[in-house]
């Protein structure tokens, strides 16, 4: 009888243990789908807290000389400085840009440049200030031309 129990594992035949390794039970759900599933509800939280702030033209440039201001008296290197005011550093250099055109059209930079060259020789200094004469008339004609292109466009209704 011992015999009989042998042979049908060494004919090949499945036994009680070797049945149990055999047969698999399923995989159970992965949890990480649950957790997918409930983190678009913790976005809108965050959302609400980095809203976008809107700044009026003067809250810009009060910004800019306070950040100016703080950097002269070596308070911080720029890019804490400018965290500290509560804008990223693209927005600063974006603001920073905007901003310095502005100084172009009133010819600040051109009198800085004549107040330095002045002491290096009359020809030169009048050098510069024919330069800085000739960039105010360039954006005085631009600007004419701006206005005379808008007008001929509403004239030909092309607005």
């Amino acid at each position: 009888m011992a015999d009989e129990n042998n042979t049908p594992a060494a004919a090949g035949e499945p036994t009680e243990g070797t049945a149990a390794a055999k047969q698999k039970t399923p995989r159970r759900k992965k949890t990480a789908a649950a957790t997918i599933h409930a983190a678009p509800k913790a976005a809108p939280a965050k959302t609400q807290s980095t809203k976008r702030k809107i700044y009026s033209e003067s809250q810009k440039a009060d910004l800019l000389k306070a950040i100016s201001a703080q950097i002269a008296e070596g308070k911080g290197p720029l890019r804490e400085v400018v965290k500290g005011a509560g804008i990223s550093m693209q927005t600063y250099y974006l603001w920073q840009r905007h901003e310095k055109p502005v100084a172009k059209k009133n010819g600040k930079p051109a009198a800085s440049k004549v107040a330095k060259v002045s002491s290096g020789g009359h020809e030169l200094a009048e050098l510069v200030q024919l330069e800085a004469e000739n960039q105010r008339l360039r954006l005085l004609l631009a600007e004419k031309l701006r206005a005379e292109n808008l007008e001929l466009r509403k004239r030909l209704g092309m607005n």
